[in-house]
């Protein structure tokens, strides 16, 4: 069951800038990831499904409701964190979580309160003076504190450090786990990996690809760094085997593997090798399978910031 659908969704705001015909669902109880550089109109999707931008062509509905005439409906049922959070900058973090309680009618704060002790929210403080992590967990704490059904968040862990990162991730999961959708806009291919179902990729406006997280994985572009016991053996290594991309600097040869690295990791066991690392991966090798050649990189990476 799709719980959010865009259908042919366009905006255009002309110079190939905006979004153009996009169609995509996101089915009940589904993370769904959203990938795209600054530019690409990931955001522009999101206010749409908002219902605070009106379409030129198409059509966003969540939970069967239009979003441009039924906002109000499904606000009481949404959950959303923009990407970039305005707050009252007067009020100190607990009374915009009791302003906001009191918007949304709730009677129960048990849940707001497990979220402040678990993000550490220092809610005693001015907004104004917050840091730019403090003000991401209120405003976290905010999208959450309702037990929504539906969540849709704008790059979620900006701003986080890796602990509150990784106490965002078991958040989604835990929301997973009781059946949520959540779609989820991002620049991080680490965060979509932990938690995503699914992934829809965006270029200059158009959706390119629509993949099950595990496929996406699978051209994910791996990078080793082997160091040999001698820089002899490290050029027999590059000599006799024959890898996607390897490059060798005395005793250490880093290799680049796309797909399947069984056959890599038996080719070692040929040499003495001293140690094995992995070195992060980096979300342009996975765009640079969708967008294209170069000219179309530069166009996507130095466009209109659309989103």
């Amino acid at each position: 069951m799709s719980i959010i659908e865009i259908n042919g969704l366009t905006k255009d705001y002309g110079n190939h800038k905006g979004i153009f015909n996009l169609t995509f669902q996101v089915n009940k109880g589904e993370v769904f990831g959203y990938l795209g550089p600054n530019g690409a109109g990931k955001t522009t999707t999101i206010r749409h499904l908002m219902g605070f931008l009106t379409p030129d062509q198409g059509k966003a509905t969540v939970l069967g409701m239009d979003c441009r005439t039924k906002n109000a409906e499904i606000m009481k049922q949404l959950g959303y964190l923009p990407g970039e959070i305005s707050f009252f900058d007067g009020m100190n973090g607990m009374e915009f979580l009791k302003f906001m309680s009191e918007m949304r009618g709730m009677t129960d704060t048990t849940y707001r309160d497990k979220l402040v002790e678990l993000f550490q929210l220092d809610f005693r403080g001015r907004i104004r003076k917050m840091s730019k992590g403090m003000k991401q967990k209120l405003g976290i704490i905010c999208a959450f504190m309702h037990d929504p059904q539906v969540l849709i968040l704008d790059e979620p862990t900006s701003g986080l450090d890796p602990l509150m990162q990784k106490i965002f991730t078991d958040l989604v999961l835990e929301e997973k786990a009781k059946g949520k959708t959540i779609l989820m806009s991002s620049h991080s291919f680490e965060e979509i990996e932990k938690t995503c179902d699914r992934v829809g990729i965006i270029r200059s406006g158009n959706l390119v690809a629509v993949e099950d997280i595990h496929n996406l994985k699978e051209k994910r572009r791996k990078t080793y760094v082997i160091t040999f016991d001698s820089p002899a053996t490290a050029k027999a290594f590059a000599a006799t085997d024959h890898h996607d991309k390897i490059t060798v600097n005395g005793p250490v040869a880093k290799v680049s593997i796309l797909g399947n690295v069984s056959g890599f990791i038996q080719s070692l066991s040929k040499y003495t090798v001293l140690d094995l690392d992995t070195e992060s991966s980096n979300l342009e090798d996975i765009f640079m399978q969708y967008y294209g050649n170069s000219d179309q990189q530069k166009e996507s990476k130095g466009g209109h910031k659309n989103a």
